[in-house]
């Protein structure tokens, strides 16, 4: 690449960076926030919210991705044509299209990056999500036992639990066991932990007492203790195998399922829409780059106006992603929508790309302007105002 190409790149890719840490830090909030309950009702810590609502950035990255691309090469052409720059590259000869080219090489880093997200990435997060959650929900420390309540987790072993302090420290426990028909054991503990090992899975109780009933004897022994470790390894870390959703399968899965996939025999139409909208998230980026430099790419003087450009860029770029995401829908139930899409995609590519190589300037009809000007001195005249020349 030639200086001017390095600059263009250089530009493209830090505003393209700026964008998509940006957004995405605002959506992942929005997300994260839903996710609280993690450390409010289930006990878990920071830790473990911070790294289970993380995992869903990447999936984020892959709708937001194109989008940042859209608006860092409409702020970078912006900024060529404020300063003039763009008119004396086109003086000096280069083409529209020759500018183009350092966008494109943007384009296809972004492009690379979109497709090792949808390949492997996004599907992966999913799945760790997927598993993260389920050992939670099948962990009967965080769910079962809830402050104030009496949980009864076999037909002769009941816990209590007075609260639960932040870092996963439980408060006031209490434990009735009379699993063993010859004796009879009451826990009562001022705290406790839960640890997991590979041994299992364990309620670490501190300072408390034991009491142990045992058939033929009269007195009971009680023992005090300043740790130890109840043994709740059946109650725990069940159902680690879960069954993988749509989004938590790898781009080779979707390709090649297995035809006794319980659930690609469920719904085989969620297969092919999702396999299809992986193979098209690379492709949105240079549709959105194609069609942005097409309204803005051309040369304008500083007194032609590039609202009208700029709008249209914007509005033509979403109608096309809000169209993109009706095709998905569709192509559950239709085989014709994911072709659909395809032609949208490559229609929209080529069109621009004859923009670009043809110099082409869209700029808005004369009699739309027209018509704007008579609305607006009309307006003018409405509110007493003098219209302007």
């Amino acid at each position: 690449m030639g200086s001017i190409d390095k600059y263009i790149f250089r530009t493209t890719l830090a505003s393209f960076a700026l964008v998509l840490v940006s957004l995405t830090g605002v959506i992942w909030i929005t997300q994260a926030l839903r996710g609280i309950d993690l450390m409010t009702s289930q006990g878990q810590t920071i830790k473990t919210f911070l790294g289970i609502t993380s995992l869903v950035i990447p999936a984020l990255v892959l709708i937001i991705a194109p989008i940042a691309l859209m608006i860092a090469i409409s702020h970078t052409l912006n900024k060529l044509a404020t300063d003039s720059e763009i008119i004396v590259m086109n003086a000096a000869g280069l083409s529209p299209f020759r500018l183009f080219r350092p966008f494109l090489y943007a384009t296809i880093v972004v492009a690379i990056l979109v497709a090792f997200i949808a390949t492997y990435l996004a599907p992966d997060g999913m799945r760790r999500i997927k598993q993260w959650d389920a050992e939670i929900t099948a962990d009967v420390l965080t769910n079962i036992l809830q402050p104030g309540r009496f949980a009864q987790l076999d037909q002769n072993l009941t816990i209590r639990i007075r609260e639960r302090q932040p870092g996963g420290i439980l408060v006031g426990i209490f434990v009735d066991d009379r699993r063993n028909p010859d004796e009879r054991v009451s826990i009562v503990a001022d705290h406790g932990t839960v640890l997991r090992n590979g041994n299992g899975s364990f309620l670490v109780l501190e300072d408390g007492n034991l009491e142990r009933f045992e058939v033929g004897k009269r007195d009971p022994a009680l023992v005090a203790f300043g740790r130890y470790a109840f043994d709740m390894s059946k109650f725990s870390n069940m159902g680690r195998d879960v069954a993988l959703g749509i989004r938590e399968r790898y781009l080779w899965e979707l390709v090649s399922p297995s035809p006794d996939d319980p659930i690609y025999q469920q719904i085989p139409g969620q297969f092919r829409a999702e396999m299809h909208d992986r193979f098209m998230a690379p492709i949105y980026p240079f549709a959105f780059a194609a069609l942005t430099f097409a309204f803005l790419g051309a040369p304008r003087t500083t007194r032609q106006s590039r609202n009208f450009s700029i709008s249209n860029s914007i509005l033509t770029v979403f109608g096309l992603r809000i169209a993109g995401f009706a095709c998905s829908v569709m192509a559950v139930k239709s085989s014709v929508a994911p072709i659909v899409q395809y032609l949208m995609l490559t229609t929209s590519i080529c069109a621009s790309l004859w923009i670009i190589l043809g110099g082409v300037v869209v700029e808005p009809p004369a009699l739309l302007m027209e018509a704007i000007s008579k609305s607006n001195a009309r307006l003018l005249r409405l509110l007493g105002r003098p219209a302007t020349a």
